[in-house]
């Protein structure tokens, strides 16, 4: 991979901005966020008309699985469908033991168009901060064994579903590198780097206590290293903090990556909206010579498969 910042001699594609709605943030941290499935649908299709290819979105209750899951998911979804058939839609995980319970929303979801679905690597601590600053005042662990990424990475060949694959630390990465590397990755994959922001995603606050690299260039550069002689496209978001005010938006897109927002993400002092923080980045894409790609677009950098059920 070459990851020269663009020049004049040196023009990269279509900038491809994934909009992630909602997560576990409340309205009582920031109004803006879409939890009833009209509002997501409502919030969606404002994202898409500012510049975002991919909607990420989460139901209200991560404990309901299946298709009653997959049903709660399509009350929000089917609007947007039919507004923009050709949009990426990609669902979270439910709560569950196994991961045929905490995926098994994907199949009847892929029936009815989503195109990606969120595959994590690895495992990682997540907590926030105490009042005596230390971790764990609130937290639990993040698990994804070997064995469960296996599966996972089946479950997206067999539904035709892209990869939307979480790097929350370095290790992540080295689990997707060697599934590229045997060419057993399923195509359509999109490694996202998220960087852990100066406030605590899981309950907005101000503190150290985060995960993963900081959202530097320096951290962005290691992980471009680690991917030298890979072609996997690539995003950065940052949990906790703007991707956009930090500058790590403008330095994905000047060397050649994407780029994911929404209040899933946010952390700050401001109360922006989803549409407002896709607009932020498509701004910025303009200003570096990129246009946003169209969702038809995203598909063909992707390579996401054809739909193997119900649409497409």
């Amino acid at each position: 991979m070459d990851d020269r910042p663009e020049g004049k001699d040196r023009r990269f594609g279509p900038v491809v901005i994934e909009a992630a709605l909602n997560g576990g943030t409340p309205k009582a941290r920031n109004p803006h966020v879409p939890k009833a499935p009209s509002e997501i649908a409502e919030d969606a299709l404002a994202c898409l008309d500012a510049g975002a290819a991919i909607i990420h979105t989460h139901i209200d209750d991560l404990s309901t699985t299946g298709e009653t899951a997959a049903e709660r998911y399509l009350e929000g979804w089917r609007p947007i469908l039919a507004a923009r058939p050709d949009v990426i839609l990609c669902s979270t995980v439910a709560t569950g033991a196994t991961p045929q319970e905490r995926f098994a929303h994907y199949r009847p979801l892929a029936a009815e168009g989503m195109r990606m679905g969120s595959l994590d690597p690895g495992s990682v601590n997540l907590g926030t901060q105490g009042d005596d600053g230390l971790p764990g005042r609130r937290g639990f662990v993040y698990t994804n064994s070997y064995s469960d990424i296996a599966y996972l990475v089946a479950l997206h060949d067999e539904t035709h579903l892209g990869p939307s694959i979480a790097v929350y630390e370095p290790g992540f990465l080295r689990t997707v590198l060697a599934y590229d590397r045997a060419g057993r990755l399923p195509r359509g994959a999109l490694v996202k780097l998220y960087f852990g922001g100066a406030y605590n995603f899981l309950d907005g606050r101000r503190g150290d206590v985060t995960f993963g690299l900081p959202p530097t260039a320096t951290a962005l550069a290691a992980y471009l290293e680690m991917m030298q002689g890979c072609d996997l496209p690539w995003s950065v978001a940052v949990l906790g903090g703007d991707v956009a005010s930090v500058g790590l938006a403008r330095t994905a897109i000047e060397r050649g990556g994407h780029v994911r927002v929404g209040l899933e993400d946010f952390g700050g002092e401001r109360r922006p909206a989803n549409a407002e923080l896709v607009a932020e980045v498509a701004a910025i894409a303009a200003q570096c010579g990129r246009p946003v790609a169209t969702p038809g677009q995203a598909a063909e950098i992707l390579r996401l498969p054809t739909p193997a059920l119900g649409r497409g």
